[in-house]
Parts: C-alpha cells; sequence; structure tokens
C-alpha cells in the first residue's frame, strides 16, 4: 500500500523505546515471543483451552438426543460430512485469523475494515451467552450441593410434592373382557373385578415424576410463565456468585492462570464420563439404551429427510463454538510458527469424539431408567435441561449409593460449563484489552473484576422465578440466527473480499509452504461448500422458525418482540459500523466503500520480525497518525 516503514516497531521478544510504555501485560511474561500481550506458556495449556471451550454442555444433553431421534448410528454420517464441510473449514479460519494477528475478535477486522461489526456481533452475543450460561452453571452447583445428602430430595415425592407426584405410571382405564364382550371401564373397576387389561388399550393419569416436580417447584420455584417474575432465588443467586467467584478467580491473571486451571477442568470431564459408562454398562437395561442411542440396526432410510442433515450440520455448527469469536481470542495468544493446522484437527475431533462417547454414558444409565419404571426408553430420554437436571437425576436416583453418581455427574456438569465461561470471558477482556492497550494492561485485574461484577448483575434477572424463561429466550435466539449471520459474513469477507489466495499466504507466513494439493480440499470448503451449506442452514432455520416455548408453556408476544430485539441489538451493528467506515474514508462513495474493503494500514503480524517482505510496510495507527501519515478507514483497534 506505499506506506512508511517507521522505526520502533515491536521486535521478537522485546520491544523498542518509541513510545511505549515499559508495563507489561499480566499476560505476559520473560519467556513470551510477544511481551506485549503474552503467550500461552505451552502448546498444552491452549489445546486444552481450547478442547474445554469447544466441548461444552450441549456435547452431553443435546448430541445424544439427536443421534437417537435421527436415525442412530446412521446420523454419524451426516454429522461426520458436516465436520468436515463446514465445521472444521471454519475453525481452521478462525484459529489461523486469531494467530496471524494477535488480535482479538474485533480488533482482528483490521483485515476489512468494512466488516468490524461482525466482530462486534460476535462480542455482543458472547456477552448474552456469557450470561444465561453461568445461570446453567449455577444450575449445576445447586444440584450438587444438593447430592450431600444422604438420601437425594428428588428421589421420592416429598412434602413439597402435590397429588401428581408418583415414582410409577398410574393406570386410569382400559379395555376388558367380560362375559365375552369387550367394555371400557376405569382401573379400579377392572382390579376389583380380577378382570386383565386388554394390551395396547391402557390409558395412564398423567402424573410427573419426583425429580420432575423437584426441578420445577424446588430448584427453579417456576412461575407461571414469562410475565410473572415472581422474587429472585435466593440460593439460586448465592450459586450464581459463586460460580462467578470461580470464573473471576481463574482468570485474575488471564491465559497464565487459566491455562493451568484447564488442566483439571478439561481432563476430569473426561474420567467422570468413563466412570459413568462402566456403571452405566453394568446395570439392567443398558443394552436397550445404547441400542436407541445408536440401533441395532440403524435407518438409514432417516438419510433422505433434510431436517437430519440440517439437524446435523447445526450440532456440529454449535457445538465447536465457531463464530462466537473465542477462536479468534484464544488463538491470538499463540505463537506467530504455531501449527495451527495441526491444532484445529485435534481440537475438532476430539470435540465430535467426546459427543460420542458421551451418548454412551448417557443412554447406557436412561436404558436402566426406563428398564426399573417399566417404561420404553422413548418416554425417558429428552434434550437439553430435561435430560440434565430431571431425566437423568431421575435414573441416578434409583441406583445404589445415588448420592455418589449425582455427585459425578453434575460435577462433571460444572466443569464442562466452566472451561468454556473461561473462554468466553477471556473473549471479553481480550476484546477490550485490544482496543485500548496502553490503558488495560495496567488494569487486568479490575477489568477481568469488572466484567464478572456487571455480569452477575445481569444475571440476577435469570435467578427469578421466571428465570428458566429467559434463559430459554436468549438461547432460542441469541444463539441462533446472530451467530449464523455473522459466520456467512466471515467467510464472505475474508475469502471473496479479502482474497482467499491471499489468505493462504497469510497461513503459510505462519505454517510454512504447502502444496497446492494440500490446498485443494480448504479453497473448495473456503469458496463454495462452507458458504452454501451456511446460507442453507440460516435460511431453512428463518423459514422454520416457531415462536419461543418452554415446555408447555408458550410466551406472550411481548416476549417473543423482545427475543428479537436482543437478535437486532446484536447484528445492528453490522451496518451500523460499515456506514460510519465509509464516512470517515475519503473520496466519492465508490472510492470509500472500495478503501474500506482493503485491509487497515496496521493489518499485519502483530511483530516486526514476522512481517517479512509482504507486510513491511505495516505502520502501527497510533504511529501513523504521530508522523501525519494518512491511513484508511481508521476507526478504533
Amino acid at each position: 500500500m506505499g506506506m512508511l516503514s517507521l522505526p520502533g516497531f515491536l521486535s521478537c521478544g522485546k520491544k523498542k523505546d518509541f513510545s511505549l510504555s515499559n508495563e507489561k501485560d499480566a499476560h505476559a511474561s520473560g519467556s513470551d515471543e510477544n511481551l506485549e500481550r503474552g503467550n500461552w506458556s505451552n502448546k498444552a495449556d491452549y489445546l486444552l483451552s481450547m478442547v474445554g471451550y469447544a466441548v461444552g454442555l450441549g456435547n452431553v444433553w443435546r448430541f445424544p438426543y439427536l443421534t437417537y431421534q435421527n436415525g442412530g448410528g446412521a446420523f454419524l454420517i451426516p454429522y461426520t460430512l458436516m465436520l468436515a464441510l463446514a465445521g472444521l473449514p471454519l475453525f481452521f479460519m478462525e484459529c489461523s485469523l486469531g494467530q496471524f494477528a494477535s488480535l482479538g475478535p474485533i480488533s482482528v477486522w483490521r483485515i476489512l475494515p468494512l466488516f468490524q461489526g461482525v466482530g462486534i456481533t460476535m462480542v455482543i452475543i458472547s456477552t448474552f451467552v456469557a450470561i444465561y450460561y453461568n445461570v446453567i452453571i449455577a444450575y449445576a452447583l445447586y444440584y450438587l450441593f444438593a447430592s450431600f445428602q444422604k438420601v437425594l430430595p428428588w428421589s421420592d415425592c416429598f412434602s413439597w410434592a402435590d397429588e401428581f407426584c408418583s415414582k410409577t405410571r398410574l393406570v386410569s382405564d382400559c379395555n376388558a373382557t367380560l362375559d365375552g364382550e369387550i367394555i371400557h371401564a376405569n382401573y379400579s373397576f377392572i382390579t376389583n373385578n380380577n378382570l386383565t387389561c386388554i394390551n395396547g388399550t391402557i390409558n395412564y393419569k398423567p402424573v410427573q415424576f419426583p425429580s420432575e416436580q423437584y426441578w420445577n417447584k424446588v430448584a427453579l420455584q417456576r412461575s407461571s410463565g414469562l410475565g410473572e417474575t415472581g422474587n429472585i432465588v435466593w440460593y439460586l443467586a448465592l450459586c450464581l456468585l459463586l460460580s462467578w467467584i470461580i470464573v473471576g478467580a481463574v482468570l485474575f491473571k488471564g491465559i497464565k492462570s487459566s491455562g493451568k486451571v484447564v488442566y483439571f477442568t478439561a481432563l476430569f470431564p473426561y474420567v467422570i464420563l468413563l466412570i459413568l459408562l462402566v456403571r452405566g454398562a453394568t446395570l439392567e437395561g443398558a443394552l436397550d439404551g445404547i441400542e436407541y442411542y445408536i440401533g441395532r440396526q440403524s435407518n438409514i432410510t432417516k438419510l433422505m429427510e433434510a431436517e437430519v442433515w440440517k439437524d446435523a450440520a447445526t450440532q456440529i455448527f454449535y457445538s465447536l463454538s465457531v463464530a462466537w469469536g473465542g477462536l479468534v481470542a484464544l488463538s491470538s495468544y499463540n505463537k506467530f510458527h504455531n501449527n495451527c493446522y495441526s491444532d484445529a484437527i485435534v481440537v475438532c475431533v476430539t470435540n465430535c469424539v467426546t459427543s460420542i462417547f458421551a451418548g454412551f454414558a448417557i443412554f447406557s444409565v436412561l436404558g436402566h431408567m426406563a428398564f426399573v419404571s417399566e417404561r420404553p426408553v422413548s418416554e425417558v430420554v429428552d434434550s437439553g435441561f430435561d435430560l440434565a437436571f430431571v431425566a437423568y437425576p431421575e435414573a441416578l436416583s434409583k441406583l445404589p449409593v445415588s448420592p455418589l453418581w449425582s455427585f459425578l455427574f453434575f460435577f462433571m456438569l460444572l466443569l464442562l460449563g466452566l472451561d468454556s465461561q473461561f473462554a468466553t470471558i477471556e473473549t471479553l477482556t481480550t476484546t477490550i484489552q485490544d482496543i485500548y492497550p496502553e490503558v488495560m494492561k495496567k488494569l487486568r485485574i479490575p477489568l477481568t473484576l469488572a466484567v464478572c461484577i456487571l455480569l452477575f448483575c445481569l444475571g440476577l434477572t435469570c435467578v427469578t422465578q421466571a428465570g428458566i424463561y429467559w434463559v430459554n429466550l436468549i438461547d432460542h435466539f441469541c444463539a441462533g440466527w446472530g451467530i449464523l449471520i455473522a459466520a456467512v459474513l466471515e467467510i464472505i469477507g475474508i475469502i471473496y473480499i479479502y482474497g482467499g489466495n491471499r489468505f493462504i499466504k497469510d497461513i503459510e507466513m505462519m505454517i510454512g509452504k504447502k502444496s497446492c494439493l494440500f490446498w485443494l480440499w480448504w479453497r473448495m470448503c473456503w469458496f463454495f461448500i462452507t458458504p452454501a451449506l451456511l446460507m442453507a442452514i440460516l435460511i431453512w432455520s428463518l423459514v422454520t422458525f416457531s415462536p419461543p416455548s418452554y415446555g408447555s408453556v408458550f410466551y406472550p408476544a411481548w416476549g417473543t418482540a423482545v427475543g428479537w430485539c436482543m437478535i437486532i441489538f446484536c447484528v445492528i451493528w453490522i451496518p451500523i459500523i460499515a456506514i460510519l467506515k465509509i464516512v470517515k474514508a475519503e473520496g466519492n462513495i465508490c472510492q470509500r466503500i472500495a478503501s474500506c474493503c482493503r485491509p487497515a494500514a496496521n493489518w499485519g503480524p502483530y511483530l516486526e520480525c514476522h512481517r517479512g517482505e509482504r507486510y513491511s510496510h505495516v505502520v502501527d495507527t497510533k504511529k501513523a497518525k504521530e508522523h501525519e501519515i494518512p491511513t484508511v478507514c481508521a476507526f478504533v483497534y
């Protein structure tokens, strides 16, 4: 771009004295390559943090349910294809982007200033998700503490239960044969006359199992709907406070502290899953549950249904946490020549294998529950909150030494949630630090503390008696279309505007020159397949939109309107920032748009020694201003 090279740029491992503070960020240590921002202490810290971020609650409570619902083992075919065609290409792209520029999800859009609003959208959505995700962690904490009792409080219908609570199904009426004629009568008449119900004619009374009533009446104190806010549930508020204290304590030194904690939070859930699988496999009825999961004979005909492919693509997309900004933020602390290609492969494969593995652990126990309660497996299998806090706890309560198994399960949920939350908050603090580097590197601990306090206060709405409705509403809207829109624009901007071949050359500066054959697959995905799949998922999601509901409770019209307002607030920054960029540029409208579609003057590797000839022209925005060198479309970095 013909810009002058100025003295005093950062060199590898040290800084020069050109108007730069000698203060180091809390991320940085003397052994770091980048003393200004810091680096991961070692490769394992990064990989475990990425695995912890990608592997979350959805691997345990959503994937197994989708598998059994969509043809059992046959579902693994579209799931694997979607991993290769959509998940992995986006994952590799974001890891490469963050590592190349060593910047967070907003500042990294120096690559394409017109699209910087995409980064803001990612960060705002991550903020919404961080609010309700810690509420789910608070639920797990509450059940974890409730497990420290000799008898689990949801194992029977205790004083909090109503007349509909029952541990077994109660027969209401059925058909029977009396004097050669088939009659329909209530069950008390059938038993009083020593008659036998005809198979297939039995109707059961509407009852609720103890775990369901405990979840609604005790844990949540759930109100009748979104409009009935009620009081703050004090013990959930305390659990929420504790969860934020844990997050803040782990992140007080940024990646230097969180990188060590993830050795436990990312690895120990696998130990618990293995224990639950071994215990589940030894239970009566476990085989029935596993057959429901993968199927003795998988239903291949399900692959002819578009819904199955849509579910596979959606699960891969959300499970890998692409387009949330977290992958860019975590990868920005890598050393420049780290092999981000192999990292992407390892993390993606680990995530998918974990989902499959978790399915066996979950369904073996649910199969036993079906056996004990004399119900078909399909009646005890559920997804989301009902699986984690109703169906599975109900199954665990029927095991010998049930408090132990309950403790292990909810401790696993706690760890799965925490390491995902660590990465999400790190994304927010990294974003703020990159915008105000000189100020925030001195205030790393106060910044983390302020973010945690603010999000705790915002999350108090979600621990009222209507809290579960707010959690479900935010999840329904913010974790849906906003992410899809951001992902579509991200890949279009980088591949079609910045240039896919140009981006590949940037990656080769980090991992070395690769053959054309190596890049053939990635070019096919980035240029054609992945954008088409993302657009198809986005359009399908909009066409099949249904108003949010929680169980049998439908949201009022104003609740749905609030959901739309949240998603509009997330994505409105994309056109707003684009307009601001164009207004600040020079020339006529075409020239302004064209200039904002070019990388900013300070786009390139963070350290001077990594820039080479391709980026020898790069200047820092601050220094360019001091030397009165014009930059195009400079906004906030």
